[in-house]
């Protein structure tokens, strides 16, 4: 009788505890916002990228200014054998002479703007990267959030299976039992704690993997990701499509490029015409006076305009060539972006809609029934109405159907920073964006 009454006292353990991470580990509550401040603010590659643009936009003033002027000092004719005196032949001075190189008209309009538009595609790739950035460090977050939800529900399963194993092997030393389920109790038990050996070493990873985004050291602990709600986009695709094209930075950088290739067309077509020098020089003469020359010695000057001869035409059509191929080709690469983007948006959309539909099931639906079902089994159990394994293979479908409702709650939020991503601008600054607040089942 006696162990008939402890066999009760422990069958009344099997109620569910509230689920929540374990004692020991306490972790402060992260906010994802100033994550991501944090990877903006520390990333080198981000600041390699932003380093990037600045050089680039330090070209611009290079490209547009002149050459600088030549100054040029010479003896002019000279006599070998008195070569510092300078009254002995008339054509003998000092010259100091000034030239100045002057492009022709257009030239260096046209290489400011192929020099300008070259650093904007490299400033709308900096931001193209600081999107790409927040879309990792929120996916990792998500993730992180996942995991954790999952360890919380195997440490409370963990505590049951134990129960179970007591149970089973109580009720099996009374004569009550099976050896059968001793042995079935045990082996889930080793499987949740090989799930959660697993969890646990995915998580350190997405630690490192986050701390590596946020450029610190990879053992400094993350701490739990707060819960959410979330979002129902009321967006159509056209209009998130209509989205894309006006903010996302990429498409910004290849529209860069093709203005610059159109530039660089415009000066390739401007070099077939010269380009000038302009030369004034400036002659220091002494005065002769002898038996057979006598000259005043009046200083003189000269002025002078060269230019070079644009004979090489077949130099020239060719980058007329390169640029208009080069047009071409950053043509076909915004088409391409566009199609990509336009597809990205259809298939985020529909993920998302799926995901958002699992949730509701699972929290309306599924979670609830297999709760009813579990405490219907467990009832019957009490009462010798059902055998072990159909109590234990309850308990193990309704951990299941939590796990992946965490799963699809944290994936929704994977999915809408990917949307976040492609259409280039939070969703929460779309003015009609409605948020659905979906519950999370703690």
């Amino acid at each position: 009788m006696r162990k008939v009454y402890t066999l009760g006292l422990l069958i009344l353990l099997l109620s569910s505890p509230k689920e929540g991470r374990p004692e020991e580990i306490k972790l402060p509550t992260e906010n994802l916002a100033t994550l991501v401040a944090a990877a903006l603010t520390n990333n080198p590659e981000l600041k390699a990228s932003e380093s990037r643009w600045k050089m680039y936009s330090s070209k611009v003033k290079q490209a547009s200014a002149w050459e600088d002027p030549m100054i040029m000092l010479k003896m002019q004719n000279m006599l070998t054998r008195e070569p510092v005196v300078f009254n002995k032949d008339p054509q003998s001075a000092i010259v100091v002479g000034l030239s100045q190189q002057i492009p022709f008209w257009g030239k260096q309009v046209a290489r400011k703007d192929v020099a300008l538009h070259d650093a904007e595609s490299y400033k709308w790739t900096f931001e193209e990267r600081k999107l790409e950035l927040a879309r990792m460090v929120k996916e990792s977050c998500y993730q992180i959030w996942a995991i954790d939800k999952g360890l919380a529900i195997i440490d409370n399963n963990l505590k049951i299976l134990s129960d179970f194993v007591k149970i089973s092997e109580l009720k099996y030393s009374v004569g009550l039992g099976v050896q059968q389920d001793i042995f079935k109790a045990g082996l889930e038990k080793s499987k949740m704690i090989d799930m959660q050996i697993t969890l646990r070493q995915q998580r350190k990873s997405l630690e490192a993997n986050l701390n590596y985004l946020l450029y610190r050291p990879g053992n400094i602990p993350i701490g739990t990701i707060p819960d959410f709600t979330l979002p129902q986009i009321t967006f159509s695709m056209e209009k998130l499509d209509e989205t894309a094209i006006e903010n996302r930075p990429q498409i910004k950088s290849l529209n860069s490029l093709i203005k610059k290739a159109e530039a660089s067309r415009r000066l390739a077509q401007k070099e077939f015409y010269p380009d000038f020098n302009l030369s004034f020089e400036y002659m220091f003469r002494k005065a002769i006076s002898n038996e057979m020359v006598v000259d005043p010695g009046y200083n003189m000057f000269s002025v002078g305009i060269a230019f070079n001869l644009p004979f090489q035409k077949a130099k020239r059509k060719a980058m007329q060539s390169e640029s208009t191929f080069e047009t071409a080709m950053v043509s076909e690469e915004l088409v391409a972006l566009k199609n990509t983007i336009t597809y990205t948006i259809n298939e985020t959309l529909i993920q998302l809609d799926r995901r958002r539909k699992l949730v509701e099931l699972y929290q309306k639906g599924i979670i609830p029934q297999a709760e009813q079902s579990f405490e219907s089994a467990l009832i019957s159990y009490r009462v010798n109405k059902v055998d072990f394994m159909t109590l234990l293979d309850s308990r193990m479908n309704l951990f299941n159907y939590k796990r992946e409702l965490y799963e699809s709650q944290a994936e929704y939020m994977m999915k809408l920073a990917q949307l976040e991503a492609a259409i280039g601008t939070d969703i929460n600054s779309l003015p009609t964006v409605q948020i659905k607040n979906t519950e999370i089942t703690p």
